[in-house]
């Protein structure tokens, strides 16, 4: 296997433990809530502290990485991820829970930063598309197995929920061992003055040499983002990471059983739709992924946003008509294209737009805007359905109104296939 993509997939093996941590609670939400009494409020909090760790892990990841290199910080991300998943399986009480949840969120939210960043940074520009995505397949594959196992375990009996969460134990222990067998990121060493290590790794890369006009490397730790030439990826990085969440992926995916159950499936068939979803979106991932240097992110941005337009409207008239029968197709659909569009360009996106020097710390405004807006979309979701009459037909609505809004905004974005880091520096 050609280096690049070996460093690549085992950097994305985060975004698999980002995913399952993301959607493994679902299967567990429902038994948590009765296993300790929560009423909405406090239901919505246990669902997205997970999401409130995230946000934490996103606004700091910049710090580290810039400090002390891409390769440390995710090692300490797989450390995190263990903790989370041993800490959660073996929770007495909720406020254990609480703390676990919250450190398996801060391992995402520093993932969601750094993964992204380590593979632009090693990846050539032809295949930077598909070579960054490879953490959102990873991430979707986690999603899909976080829904497979819930499946697996959910008939298993009281503490079925704790094989869920803890299961994820064995993937962070085999992503820590392979993190031995990466070199730390090349440009991460030219912005150090490391020029002798960069050419090494530029080597095993079996790329040309990149040299940077600035080779400072105090400076370069101290670059502050928010400077007024700056302000353009800072303005695209914000605004695709909230219209991202406003979709409402998080929410679906998040209470997909609970979803199902309001339309009136089964409690089995409950468990088993999600996987169907997994499935989708992981296929249509797999294509965007395919194709994402040959059409562009910006074509498969403003098409998904048409697909995902049309099935949120049929979902919330769904719900308002009481015709539950195509519910699994209409919540299908939007999600293949969620993934054929914004799960496939975000992580790209957001972790090429930024100059080498500030390229932690743009990611980390745009992870740390996109997990924000995660952590209100799920707090808010089931208070929203269970305590308004109507709810999840004004829920589905308002997601259908603000892809319309993210289309609009999607007219207004720079194409970057096919331009190197540095050449999309100079055009922003």
């Amino acid at each position: 296997m050609n280096n690049v993509w070996k460093y690549a997939l085992i950097a994305s093996l985060g975004g698999f433990l980002f995913g399952f941590e993301t959607a493994v609670i679902s299967g567990a939400e429902k038994t948590i809530q009765q296993l300790w009494q929560l009423d909405p409020f406090w239901h919505g909090l246990t669902v997205s502290i997970s999401l409130v760790g995230t946000i934490f892990g996103a606004i700091f990841a910049s710090k580290p990485a810039q400090k002390y290199g891409r390769k440390p910080v995710l090692k300490f991300v797989a450390v995190l991820y263990l903790l989370s998943a041993i800490g959660c399986g073996l929770s007495f009480s909720w406020e254990m829970f609480l703390v676990f949840r919250f450190l398996g969120g801060l391992a995402v939210g520093v993932s969601s930063v750094v993964g992204p960043i380590f593979i632009s940074e090693i990846a050539p520009a032809k295949n930077r598309g598909k070579l960054t995505g490879l953490f959102q397949i990873m991430i979707v594959s986690g999603i899909f197995i976080a829904y497979l196992t819930n499946y697996l375990f959910q008939s298993i009996g009281d503490d079925a929920w704790r094989y869920m969460l803890g299961i994820m134990a064995i993937p962070s222990v085999i992503f820590f061992i392979l993190l031995f067998y990466i070199p730390e990121s090349p440009r991460w060493l030219l912005l150090n003055g490391k020029r002798e290590e960069a050419k090494k790794v530029f080597g095993l890369l079996h790329e040309e040499f990149i040299d940077l006009p600035d080779e400072n490397p105090e400076h370069n730790r101290n670059v502050n983002l928010f400077q007024k030439k700056y302000l353009k990826p800072i303005i695209f990085a914000v605004l695709l990471a909230i219209f991202n969440q406003l979709t409402g992926i998080n929410a679906i995916l998040y209470y997909a059983p609970r979803i199902f159950e309001m339309a009136g499936f089964s409690n089995e068939n409950a468990f088993l739709q999600p996987i169907f979803i997994g499935g989708t979106n992981l296929m249509f991932t797999l294509i965007g992924m395919s194709i994402i240097d040959k059409v562009g992110r910006k074509k498969l941005l403003l098409s998904g946003a048409v697909g995902m337009f049309i099935f949120l409207l049929l979902t919330a008239f769904g719900f308002k008509s009481g015709n539950s029968e195509y519910l699994l197709y209409y919540i299908v659909g939007f999600i293949a294209s969620f993934a054929l569009s914004q799960g496939a360009v975000i992580w790209v996106f957001i972790s090429e737009i930024f100059p080498n020097e500030v390229r932690a710390q743009g990611s980390s405004l745009g992870s740390t805007t996109h997990w924000l807006m995660a952590a209100i979309v799920s707090w808010v979701f089931p208070i929203v359905v269970e305590t308004v009459v109507g709810g999840s037909f004004y829920i589905f609505l308002f997601y259908a109104i603000m892809v319309v809004l993210s289309f609009i905004f999607i007219l207004g974005l720079p194409e970057t296939k096919g331009k190197s880091l540095e050449e999309i520096q100079k055009d922003l």
